[in-house]
Protein backbone atom coordinates (compact mmCIF):
# COMPACT_ATOMS: atom_id res chain seq x y z
CA UNK A 1 0.00 0.00 0.00
CA UNK A 2 3.02 2.61 0.69
CA UNK A 3 4.50 1.82 -2.51
CA UNK A 4 1.68 2.23 -4.90
CA UNK A 5 0.99 5.68 -3.02
CA UNK A 6 4.15 7.23 -3.20
CA UNK A 7 3.79 10.50 -5.45
CA UNK A 8 6.16 8.69 -8.10
CA UNK A 9 3.59 5.93 -8.63
CA UNK A 10 0.74 8.29 -8.76
CA UNK A 11 2.53 9.86 -11.47
CA UNK A 12 2.90 6.72 -13.36
CA UNK A 13 0.00 5.34 -12.87
CA UNK A 14 -1.80 8.29 -14.93
CA UNK A 15 0.32 8.73 -17.20
CA UNK A 16 -0.52 5.42 -18.47
CA UNK A 17 -4.52 5.80 -18.01
CA UNK A 18 -4.10 9.06 -20.09
CA UNK A 19 -1.90 7.10 -22.82
CA UNK A 20 -4.63 4.07 -23.15
CA UNK A 21 -7.44 7.60 -23.28
CA UNK A 22 -5.48 9.19 -25.89
CA UNK A 23 -4.99 6.21 -28.11
CA UNK A 24 -9.03 5.29 -27.70
CA UNK A 25 -9.56 8.77 -28.84
CA UNK A 26 -7.06 8.24 -31.54
CA UNK A 27 -8.82 5.20 -32.66
CA UNK A 28 -12.50 6.49 -32.25
CA UNK A 29 -11.34 9.66 -34.59
CA UNK A 30 -10.38 7.43 -37.58
CA UNK A 31 -12.89 4.52 -37.07
CA UNK A 32 -15.03 3.88 -40.06
CA UNK A 33 -18.90 5.03 -38.53
CA UNK A 34 -21.20 1.76 -38.83
CA UNK A 35 -24.06 2.64 -41.26
CA UNK A 36 -27.48 3.07 -39.81
CA UNK A 37 -29.68 4.73 -42.25
CA UNK A 38 -29.93 2.31 -45.08
CA UNK A 39 -31.64 2.87 -48.48
CA UNK A 40 -33.30 0.22 -50.16
CA UNK A 41 -34.22 0.32 -53.79
CA UNK A 42 -35.73 -2.18 -55.97
CA UNK A 43 -35.60 -0.36 -59.56
CA UNK A 44 -38.08 -1.88 -62.71
CA UNK A 45 -38.17 -0.70 -65.77
CA UNK A 46 -41.07 1.48 -65.33
CA UNK A 47 -41.05 1.65 -61.54
CA UNK A 48 -39.43 2.08 -58.22
CA UNK A 49 -40.07 0.41 -55.56
CA UNK A 50 -38.04 1.91 -51.82
CA UNK A 51 -37.64 1.58 -48.21
CA UNK A 52 -35.62 4.11 -45.75
CA UNK A 53 -35.02 1.50 -42.94
CA UNK A 54 -32.93 2.05 -39.50
CA UNK A 55 -31.02 -0.73 -38.85
CA UNK A 56 -30.30 0.73 -35.10
CA UNK A 57 -34.36 -1.15 -34.73
CA UNK A 58 -34.98 -1.91 -38.11
CA UNK A 59 -37.79 0.23 -37.94
CA UNK A 60 -38.90 1.44 -41.41
CA UNK A 61 -39.17 5.33 -41.63
CA UNK A 62 -41.13 5.54 -44.52
CA UNK A 63 -41.75 3.91 -47.73
CA UNK A 64 -42.80 4.40 -51.30
CA UNK A 65 -43.19 3.65 -55.01
CA UNK A 66 -42.68 5.72 -57.97
CA UNK A 67 -44.64 4.38 -61.00
CA UNK A 68 -44.73 5.09 -64.85
CA UNK A 69 -41.00 6.16 -65.00
CA UNK A 70 -40.43 7.20 -68.66
CA UNK A 71 -44.42 7.41 -69.15
CA UNK A 72 -47.23 10.01 -69.12
CA UNK A 73 -48.39 10.48 -65.45
CA UNK A 74 -45.73 9.82 -63.76
CA UNK A 75 -46.59 9.64 -59.61
CA UNK A 76 -44.61 9.05 -56.64
CA UNK A 77 -46.73 8.01 -53.74
CA UNK A 78 -44.67 7.92 -49.86
CA UNK A 79 -46.26 6.80 -46.54
CA UNK A 80 -45.01 6.83 -43.19
CA UNK A 81 -45.94 4.79 -40.12
CA UNK A 82 -48.02 6.06 -37.72
CA UNK A 83 -48.83 9.11 -39.91
CA UNK A 84 -52.25 9.19 -41.62
CA UNK A 85 -52.58 10.58 -45.49
CA UNK A 86 -49.33 10.10 -48.02
CA UNK A 87 -47.04 12.27 -49.70
CA UNK A 88 -47.50 12.58 -53.32
CA UNK A 89 -45.70 14.18 -56.32
CA UNK A 90 -47.15 14.03 -59.83
CA UNK A 91 -44.48 15.37 -61.95
CA UNK A 92 -42.89 13.29 -65.49
CA UNK A 93 -39.82 11.41 -64.69
CA UNK A 94 -37.90 10.78 -67.88
CA UNK A 95 -35.36 8.62 -66.14
CA UNK A 96 -34.70 6.70 -62.87
CA UNK A 97 -32.14 9.58 -61.92
CA UNK A 98 -35.02 12.04 -62.38
CA UNK A 99 -37.61 9.20 -59.73
CA UNK A 100 -34.54 9.25 -57.54
CA UNK A 101 -34.45 12.46 -57.28
CA UNK A 102 -37.44 13.03 -56.40
CA UNK A 103 -37.54 10.01 -54.18
CA UNK A 104 -34.49 11.27 -51.95
CA UNK A 105 -37.39 14.59 -51.68
CA UNK A 106 -39.82 12.26 -50.27
CA UNK A 107 -37.41 10.99 -47.75
CA UNK A 108 -36.35 14.15 -46.40
CA UNK A 109 -39.71 15.18 -46.35
CA UNK A 110 -40.78 16.97 -42.92
CA UNK A 111 -44.26 15.07 -42.52
CA UNK A 112 -43.45 11.49 -44.56
CA UNK A 113 -39.65 11.05 -44.72
CA UNK A 114 -37.36 9.74 -42.33
CA UNK A 115 -34.24 12.00 -42.08
CA UNK A 116 -33.54 15.88 -42.57
CA UNK A 117 -30.33 16.03 -44.60
CA UNK A 118 -29.60 13.30 -47.38
CA UNK A 119 -25.62 12.73 -45.22
CA UNK A 120 -27.86 10.51 -43.12
CA UNK A 121 -28.01 8.20 -45.38
CA UNK A 122 -25.16 5.85 -44.42
CA UNK A 123 -25.74 3.22 -47.84
CA UNK A 124 -27.90 1.91 -50.49
CA UNK A 125 -29.35 -1.60 -51.08
CA UNK A 126 -30.00 -2.56 -54.64
CA UNK A 127 -32.11 -5.35 -55.43
CA UNK A 128 -30.80 -7.02 -58.36
CA UNK A 129 -32.63 -9.50 -60.19
CA UNK A 130 -29.66 -11.86 -61.96
CA UNK A 131 -26.33 -12.72 -61.02
CA UNK A 132 -25.66 -15.46 -62.64
CA UNK A 133 -23.02 -17.59 -61.01
CA UNK A 134 -20.70 -15.05 -60.74
CA UNK A 135 -22.47 -14.06 -57.25
CA UNK A 136 -22.97 -16.94 -54.54
CA UNK A 137 -23.57 -13.48 -52.46
CA UNK A 138 -24.41 -9.99 -51.92
CA UNK A 139 -21.89 -7.55 -52.80
CA UNK A 140 -20.33 -3.95 -52.82
CA UNK A 141 -20.66 -2.53 -55.97
CA UNK A 142 -17.78 -1.66 -58.11
CA UNK A 143 -17.19 -1.49 -61.79
CA UNK A 144 -16.64 -4.48 -61.88
CA UNK A 145 -19.56 -5.66 -60.56
CA UNK A 146 -21.79 -3.32 -62.70
CA UNK A 147 -19.98 -4.97 -65.82
CA UNK A 148 -20.41 -8.38 -64.76
CA UNK A 149 -24.14 -7.70 -64.22
CA UNK A 150 -24.74 -5.99 -67.70
CA UNK A 151 -23.18 -9.24 -68.75
CA UNK A 152 -26.22 -10.94 -67.07
CA UNK A 153 -28.77 -8.80 -68.46
CA UNK A 154 -29.25 -11.08 -71.29
CA UNK A 155 -30.56 -13.31 -69.17
CA UNK A 156 -33.21 -10.70 -67.61
CA UNK A 157 -33.56 -8.08 -70.06
CA UNK A 158 -36.33 -6.29 -68.03
CA UNK A 159 -34.96 -6.38 -64.89
CA UNK A 160 -31.05 -5.63 -64.61
CA UNK A 161 -30.53 -2.65 -67.30
CA UNK A 162 -33.61 -1.12 -64.69
CA UNK A 163 -31.25 -1.89 -61.65
CA UNK A 164 -28.50 -0.96 -63.34
CA UNK A 165 -30.20 2.32 -63.88
CA UNK A 166 -30.81 2.94 -60.41
CA UNK A 167 -27.07 2.05 -59.36
CA UNK A 168 -26.36 4.57 -61.76
CA UNK A 169 -28.67 7.15 -60.78
CA UNK A 170 -27.68 6.85 -56.83
CA UNK A 171 -24.22 7.96 -58.03
CA UNK A 172 -25.05 10.57 -59.64
CA UNK A 173 -27.45 11.62 -56.79
CA UNK A 174 -25.38 10.73 -53.64
CA UNK A 175 -21.61 10.51 -54.83
CA UNK A 176 -19.76 8.33 -52.10
CA UNK A 177 -22.54 6.68 -50.66
CA UNK A 178 -21.85 2.99 -50.52
CA UNK A 179 -24.03 0.66 -53.07
CA UNK A 180 -24.50 -2.90 -51.93
CA UNK A 181 -25.82 -5.42 -54.41
CA UNK A 182 -28.77 -8.07 -53.07
CA UNK A 183 -28.96 -11.00 -55.93
CA UNK A 184 -32.47 -12.50 -56.36
CA UNK A 185 -30.16 -15.49 -57.90
CA UNK A 186 -27.23 -15.33 -55.17
CA UNK A 187 -28.87 -17.70 -52.45
CA UNK A 188 -29.59 -20.53 -54.84
CA UNK A 189 -26.05 -20.69 -56.04
CA UNK A 190 -25.46 -23.47 -53.42
CA UNK A 191 -27.46 -25.99 -55.43
CA UNK A 192 -25.35 -29.10 -56.99
CA UNK A 193 -24.85 -29.62 -60.66
CA UNK A 194 -27.33 -32.37 -60.37
CA UNK A 195 -29.68 -29.72 -59.45
CA UNK A 196 -28.84 -26.92 -61.98
CA UNK A 197 -27.90 -29.11 -65.22
CA UNK A 198 -30.49 -29.39 -67.73
CA UNK A 199 -30.48 -32.61 -69.92
CA UNK A 200 -29.10 -30.20 -73.24
CA UNK A 201 -25.47 -30.56 -74.80
CA UNK A 202 -23.13 -28.95 -72.47
CA UNK A 203 -21.32 -27.21 -74.53
CA UNK A 204 -24.89 -24.94 -74.26
CA UNK A 205 -24.14 -24.61 -70.45
CA UNK A 206 -20.44 -24.10 -70.90
CA UNK A 207 -20.53 -21.37 -73.65
CA UNK A 208 -24.27 -19.96 -72.98
CA UNK A 209 -24.37 -20.26 -69.24
CA UNK A 210 -28.21 -21.96 -69.62
CA UNK A 211 -28.82 -23.90 -66.67
CA UNK A 212 -31.45 -23.64 -63.43
CA UNK A 213 -30.06 -20.29 -61.31
CA UNK A 214 -33.42 -19.86 -59.56
CA UNK A 215 -35.53 -16.62 -58.59
CA UNK A 216 -37.07 -15.05 -55.05
CA UNK A 217 -34.15 -16.06 -53.29
CA UNK A 218 -33.81 -12.97 -50.85
CA UNK A 219 -37.67 -13.84 -50.00
CA UNK A 220 -36.74 -17.87 -49.58
CA UNK A 221 -33.49 -17.05 -47.46
CA UNK A 222 -35.43 -14.80 -45.23
CA UNK A 223 -38.46 -17.03 -44.04
CA UNK A 224 -36.19 -19.37 -44.16
CA UNK A 225 -34.15 -18.13 -41.38
CA UNK A 226 -37.32 -17.12 -39.59
CA UNK A 227 -38.58 -20.23 -39.77
CA UNK A 228 -35.60 -21.53 -37.70
CA UNK A 229 -35.84 -18.99 -35.34
CA UNK A 230 -39.80 -19.60 -34.78
CA UNK A 231 -39.15 -23.11 -34.37
CA UNK A 232 -36.51 -22.26 -32.23
CA UNK A 233 -33.72 -24.47 -33.84
CA UNK A 234 -30.75 -23.92 -35.61
CA UNK A 235 -30.99 -23.85 -39.41
CA UNK A 236 -28.23 -26.17 -39.99
CA UNK A 237 -30.68 -29.02 -38.39
CA UNK A 238 -33.34 -28.17 -40.94
CA UNK A 239 -35.07 -29.39 -43.55
CA UNK A 240 -37.53 -26.83 -44.90
CA UNK A 241 -39.12 -26.26 -48.23
CA UNK A 242 -40.39 -22.62 -48.76
CA UNK A 243 -42.98 -21.75 -51.07
CA UNK A 244 -43.16 -18.07 -52.32
CA UNK A 245 -46.87 -18.01 -54.14
CA UNK A 246 -47.94 -14.46 -55.92
CA UNK A 247 -48.04 -13.30 -59.19
CA UNK A 248 -44.65 -15.00 -59.76
CA UNK A 249 -44.37 -17.95 -57.43
CA UNK A 250 -41.44 -20.06 -56.78
CA UNK A 251 -40.86 -23.15 -54.42
CA UNK A 252 -37.07 -24.04 -52.82
CA UNK A 253 -35.55 -26.72 -51.02
CA UNK A 254 -33.62 -25.45 -48.40
CA UNK A 255 -31.28 -28.23 -46.32
CA UNK A 256 -29.33 -27.13 -43.69
CA UNK A 257 -29.37 -23.52 -44.38
CA UNK A 258 -28.61 -24.07 -48.13
CA UNK A 259 -30.47 -24.71 -51.26
CA UNK A 260 -30.08 -27.70 -53.20
CA UNK A 261 -33.31 -26.89 -55.21
CA UNK A 262 -35.71 -24.55 -56.81
CA UNK A 263 -38.42 -24.49 -59.31
CA UNK A 264 -37.55 -21.59 -61.67
CA UNK A 265 -34.58 -22.36 -63.61
CA UNK A 266 -33.25 -19.62 -66.63
CA UNK A 267 -35.44 -17.68 -66.06
CA UNK A 268 -38.49 -16.98 -64.02
CA UNK A 269 -40.85 -18.92 -66.54
CA UNK A 270 -40.30 -22.49 -65.33
CA UNK A 271 -41.48 -24.41 -62.70
CA UNK A 272 -45.34 -23.03 -60.87
CA UNK A 273 -48.32 -22.43 -63.05
CA UNK A 274 -48.08 -18.62 -62.28
CA UNK A 275 -50.20 -15.55 -62.96
CA UNK A 276 -49.47 -15.01 -66.30
CA UNK A 277 -46.54 -17.60 -66.91
CA UNK A 278 -46.97 -20.88 -67.95
CA UNK A 279 -44.48 -22.92 -65.51
CA UNK A 280 -43.87 -26.12 -66.92
CA UNK A 281 -44.73 -27.69 -70.06
CA UNK A 282 -43.67 -30.02 -72.60
CA UNK A 283 -40.98 -28.83 -74.44
CA UNK A 284 -42.58 -29.88 -78.10
CA UNK A 285 -45.61 -27.32 -77.43
CA UNK A 286 -43.27 -24.15 -78.14
CA UNK A 287 -42.75 -25.54 -81.96
CA UNK A 288 -45.74 -27.01 -82.64
CA UNK A 289 -47.55 -23.96 -81.38
CA UNK A 290 -45.06 -21.84 -82.97
CA UNK A 291 -46.25 -23.33 -85.91
CA UNK A 292 -50.01 -23.68 -85.48
CA UNK A 293 -50.30 -19.84 -84.41
CA UNK A 294 -47.60 -18.68 -86.97
CA UNK A 295 -45.33 -17.32 -84.35
CA UNK A 296 -41.52 -16.05 -84.05
CA UNK A 297 -39.29 -16.10 -81.05
CA UNK A 298 -40.71 -13.20 -79.59
CA UNK A 299 -44.58 -14.27 -80.20
CA UNK A 300 -44.08 -17.50 -78.15
CA UNK A 301 -42.09 -15.47 -75.37
CA UNK A 302 -45.07 -13.51 -75.37
CA UNK A 303 -47.76 -15.87 -75.34
CA UNK A 304 -45.84 -18.59 -72.10
CA UNK A 305 -44.73 -14.98 -70.10
CA UNK A 306 -47.69 -12.42 -70.41
CA UNK A 307 -50.62 -14.55 -72.00
CA UNK A 308 -50.53 -17.93 -70.07
CA UNK A 309 -50.54 -18.90 -66.25
CA UNK A 310 -54.11 -18.84 -64.85
CA UNK A 311 -55.15 -15.47 -67.11
CA UNK A 312 -54.25 -17.78 -70.49
CA UNK A 313 -56.43 -20.48 -68.21
CA UNK A 314 -59.34 -18.48 -67.11
CA UNK A 315 -60.09 -15.72 -69.70
CA UNK A 316 -60.62 -13.84 -66.34
CA UNK A 317 -57.60 -12.57 -64.18
CA UNK A 318 -53.99 -12.79 -63.40
CA UNK A 319 -54.82 -11.54 -60.09
CA UNK A 320 -55.72 -14.75 -57.79
CA UNK A 321 -58.45 -13.28 -55.75
CA UNK A 322 -60.36 -12.57 -59.08
CA UNK A 323 -59.93 -16.28 -60.06
CA UNK A 324 -60.98 -17.43 -56.30
CA UNK A 325 -64.45 -15.26 -56.39
CA UNK A 326 -65.28 -17.02 -60.00
CA UNK A 327 -64.62 -20.12 -58.75
CA UNK A 328 -67.06 -19.62 -55.51
CA UNK A 329 -69.58 -18.36 -58.34
CA UNK A 330 -68.93 -21.95 -60.07
CA UNK A 331 -66.84 -20.90 -62.91
CA UNK A 332 -65.15 -23.74 -64.23
CA UNK A 333 -62.50 -22.68 -65.97
CA UNK A 334 -61.70 -21.07 -63.02
CA UNK A 335 -62.13 -24.15 -60.35
CA UNK A 336 -60.15 -26.31 -63.03
CA UNK A 337 -57.07 -23.46 -62.74
CA UNK A 338 -57.25 -22.91 -59.27
CA UNK A 339 -57.14 -27.52 -58.44
CA UNK A 340 -54.12 -27.08 -61.62
CA UNK A 341 -52.44 -24.79 -59.34
CA UNK A 342 -52.61 -26.39 -56.21
CA UNK A 343 -51.34 -29.88 -57.65
CA UNK A 344 -48.47 -28.31 -58.64
CA UNK A 345 -47.49 -26.69 -55.83
CA UNK A 346 -47.86 -29.73 -54.09
CA UNK A 347 -46.28 -32.13 -56.06
CA UNK A 348 -43.06 -29.87 -55.60
CA UNK A 349 -42.96 -30.38 -52.00
CA UNK A 350 -43.11 -34.09 -52.05
CA UNK A 351 -40.57 -33.86 -54.47
CA UNK A 352 -38.74 -31.77 -52.57
CA UNK A 353 -39.07 -34.31 -49.73
CA UNK A 354 -37.87 -37.30 -51.34
CA UNK A 355 -35.23 -35.47 -52.69
CA UNK A 356 -34.21 -33.83 -49.08
CA UNK A 357 -35.05 -37.28 -47.34
CA UNK A 358 -37.01 -35.55 -44.99
CA UNK A 359 -38.86 -32.04 -44.28
CA UNK A 360 -39.44 -30.30 -40.89
CA UNK A 361 -40.91 -27.42 -42.00
CA UNK A 362 -43.07 -26.32 -44.71
CA UNK A 363 -43.01 -22.43 -45.00
CA UNK A 364 -45.59 -20.44 -47.49
CA UNK A 365 -44.91 -16.71 -47.91
CA UNK A 366 -45.64 -13.72 -50.78
CA UNK A 367 -49.04 -12.40 -51.42
CA UNK A 368 -51.08 -15.63 -52.14
CA UNK A 369 -48.93 -17.33 -49.66
CA UNK A 370 -49.70 -14.77 -46.90
CA UNK A 371 -53.38 -14.17 -47.86
CA UNK A 372 -54.57 -17.17 -49.74
CA UNK A 373 -56.22 -19.34 -46.77
CA UNK A 374 -58.25 -21.53 -48.90
CA UNK A 375 -55.04 -22.27 -51.25
CA UNK A 376 -52.92 -23.08 -48.09
CA UNK A 377 -55.54 -25.85 -47.08
CA UNK A 378 -55.64 -26.93 -50.00
CA UNK A 379 -52.12 -27.50 -50.99
CA UNK A 380 -51.23 -28.96 -47.13
CA UNK A 381 -54.17 -31.07 -47.03
CA UNK A 382 -53.74 -34.52 -47.83
CA UNK A 383 -49.98 -34.70 -47.07
CA UNK A 384 -50.43 -37.20 -43.97
CA UNK A 385 -47.49 -39.62 -46.17
CA UNK A 386 -45.34 -36.69 -45.48
CA UNK A 387 -46.38 -35.74 -41.38
CA UNK A 388 -47.90 -33.01 -42.40
CA UNK A 389 -51.40 -32.28 -40.23
CA UNK A 390 -53.14 -29.17 -41.14
CA UNK A 391 -55.29 -27.08 -38.49
CA UNK A 392 -58.17 -25.04 -40.19
CA UNK A 393 -58.87 -22.75 -37.57
CA UNK A 394 -55.34 -21.80 -37.39
CA UNK A 395 -54.70 -21.52 -40.93
CA UNK A 396 -57.78 -19.12 -41.20
CA UNK A 397 -55.46 -16.09 -40.83
CA UNK A 398 -54.16 -13.88 -43.15
CA UNK A 399 -50.75 -12.03 -43.73
CA UNK A 400 -49.33 -13.18 -39.85
CA UNK A 401 -46.71 -14.98 -38.82
CA UNK A 402 -47.36 -18.01 -37.18
CA UNK A 403 -47.81 -21.49 -37.27
CA UNK A 404 -50.98 -22.88 -39.38
CA UNK A 405 -50.81 -26.73 -38.73
CA UNK A 406 -52.27 -28.90 -35.69
CA UNK A 407 -50.38 -29.25 -32.61
CA UNK A 408 -49.57 -33.25 -33.35
CA UNK A 409 -48.03 -32.48 -37.14
CA UNK A 410 -45.08 -34.10 -37.03
CA UNK A 411 -44.00 -31.29 -39.97
CA UNK A 412 -44.43 -27.70 -39.03
CA UNK A 413 -46.82 -25.43 -41.51
CA UNK A 414 -45.65 -21.96 -41.00
CA UNK A 415 -47.27 -18.63 -42.54
CA UNK A 416 -44.53 -15.61 -42.64
CA UNK A 417 -45.27 -12.66 -44.43
CA UNK A 418 -41.60 -12.00 -46.12
CA UNK A 419 -39.35 -8.98 -46.33
CA UNK A 420 -37.14 -8.84 -48.73
CA UNK A 421 -36.59 -5.53 -48.12
CA UNK A 422 -34.73 -6.11 -44.84
CA UNK A 423 -32.98 -9.19 -45.83
CA UNK A 424 -31.56 -6.56 -48.18
CA UNK A 425 -31.02 -3.86 -45.78
CA UNK A 426 -29.28 -6.32 -43.33
CA UNK A 427 -26.98 -7.64 -46.16
CA UNK A 428 -26.26 -4.16 -46.75
CA UNK A 429 -25.08 -3.51 -43.26
CA UNK A 430 -23.30 -6.58 -43.26
CA UNK A 431 -21.28 -5.29 -45.97
CA UNK A 432 -20.67 -2.07 -45.05
CA UNK A 433 -20.74 -1.09 -42.25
Amino acid sequence: VNLFCTPKCVFYVIFILRSFEWTFINLNQNRVPMSKLVLILNCGSSSLKYQLIDMENEAVLCIGLVERIGIEGSILTQKKDGVEGKYVKEQPMKDHQDAIKLVLEGVLDSTYGGVKDMAEIDAVGHRVVHGGEKFASSVIITEEVEEAMRKCSELAPLHNPANLMGIDAIKAVLPGVPNVGVFDTAFHQTMPASSYLYGLPHRLYTEYGVRRYGFHGTSHKYVSQRAAAMLGKDIADLKIITCHLGNGASIAAVDGGKVVDTSMGLTPLEGLIMGTRCGDIDPAIIPFIMKKENLDADGVDKLMNKESGVYGMTGISSDFRDISTAAAEGNQKAIDALDAYHKRVKKYIGAYAAEMNGVDAIVFTAGLGENGIDDRLAIASNLEVLGVKMDAEANNVRGKETVISAADSKVKVLLIPTNEELMIARDTLELVK
